[in-house]
């Protein structure tokens, strides 16, 4: 049987090209290639497109040695990755299906999805839409809001919007940020760009001058940004999604942290101070309850192929919060919860990777279909 040829995109010019990296290498290291064959693309820091035998530790390394340009052909009809090998060799290789995991802004939030539309290309994880707007924390929280799921008290402000254009009654002005968050939610309360992940740019503020301070750390990352109360001592609580139109629930996870800091990018990746439970500690009623929100948050943003869903649950059971939706998660071997959360429901980090590559290929099948793409006039109006 022909093996199916993924194209595995990982780096990318976002603050979580490192995360990448590794989610990229758990994801070779458990494709099943009796069946798979993997083509590696990776994005330098800069945007570049790079591939080649070691492109992966060459991204590693922080350097391109060795690594040839490439870029996916915008002819649909013509699915493949072009690559100039030097002195004149440019090779067209075939791709059946694209597995993008980068990590935030240019890979996560939309852009990277539209790419590969226009180069008709199957690929796992959500579309255009749904990755933009879980991308954006606000669109996100309004969005799920308005189906009447929980969100955490916040506020949010750029600098392009004056208040009068907006009907957000949690839209605030650069001008009164300090009196909204002082008398809207008090503190403490956390500083995050909106469009981000990882925790990259968010800090915790407990005083005015802490937030002026937090604000702006995040704005070196993102001039949206979003101001959340903390709740103070809660359960980190997350669930896998996977599936299209009929998804699949996890057992949910906790994340355990060592230390009194929140769950932030160290915690996640560098200095061991956390720990997963899975799954976890709580009744049964509550495990419903989580599996339910995430669910209806999953098609309410109209996600497709998979995410993982965050909640912030209150130490009494007496209130869960739907906290986030990634829907390009980390697949990192040591930490990342999604995969985990899998291999503790019963699918293998090898059967997970196969059921995502059936999935991208299925929706692209049912996309195909449509009527709306193939539609032809019934008369040459045109001519």
């Amino acid at each position: 049987m022909k093996k199916i040829r993924i194209c595995i995109i990982f780096g990318g010019r976002s603050g979580e090209h490192e995360v990448s990296l590794v989610s990229a290498e758990s994801v070779i290291q458990s494709l099943n290639t009796d069946q798979v064959e993997p083509v590696l693309v990776g994005i330098t820091k800069t945007g570049r497109w790079v591939t080649g035998p070691n492109v992966l530790e060459a991204l590693k390394a922080g350097h391109e040695e060795g690594c040839s340009p490439a870029h996916l052909s915008h002819d649909p009809s013509h699915r493949s990755l072009i690559v100039n090998w030097g002195v004149g060799s440019i090779e067209s290789i075939p791709i059946d299906v694209a597995f993008p995991l980068i990590h935030g802004p240019n890979g996560e939030d939309g852009t990277l999805q539209g790419l590969l539309e226009l180069c008709g290309l199957p690929y796992v994880g959500a579309n255009v839409a749904s990755s933009a707007i879980c991308m954006d924390k606000v669109f996100q929280k309004r969005l799920c809001a308005q189906a009447g799921l929980s969100n955490v008290s916040y506020l949010w402000t750029e600098p392009l919007k004056p208040p009068h254009h907006h009907k957000d009654p949690n839209f605030i002005s650069q001008e009164t940020i300090v009196k909204s968050v002082e008398q809207q939610l008090g503190f403490p309360v956390f500083v995050k760009p909106c469009r981000l992940g990882s925790s990259v740019g968010i800090t915790q503020a407990s005083d005015i001058p802490s937030l002026l301070e937090s604000i702006q750390t995040a704005k070196q990352f993102d001039d949206k940004i979003l101001i959340e109360k903390a709740i103070r001592n809660p359960r980190e609580i997350e669930v896998s999604v996977l599936g299209n139109s009929d998804p699949k629930i996890s057992l949910p996870g906790e994340i355990l942290t060592k230390t009194d800091t929140f769950y932030d990018y160290n915690a996640k990746y560098v200095n061991d101070s956390s720990t997963l439970q899975i799954p976890a500690d709580l009744p049964g009623e509550t495990v419903k309850q989580i599996q339910q929100i995430a669910l209806d948050a999953y098609l309410t943003c109209g996600c497709e192929g998979m995410a993982r869903v965050d909640f912030l649950v209150e130490r009494d059971l007496s209130h869960i919060y739907l906290n986030e939706i990634n829907t390009v998660p980390g697949f990192t071997h040591t930490i990342s919860m999604y995969p985990k959360m899998w291999e503790k429901s019963g699918l293998s980090f090898p059967k997970l990777i196969d059921q995502l590559i059936a999935l991208a290929l299925e929706r692209h099948r049912r996309m195909n279909q449509s009527t709306l793409r193939n539609y032809t006039p019934d008369t040459k109006w045109y001519t």
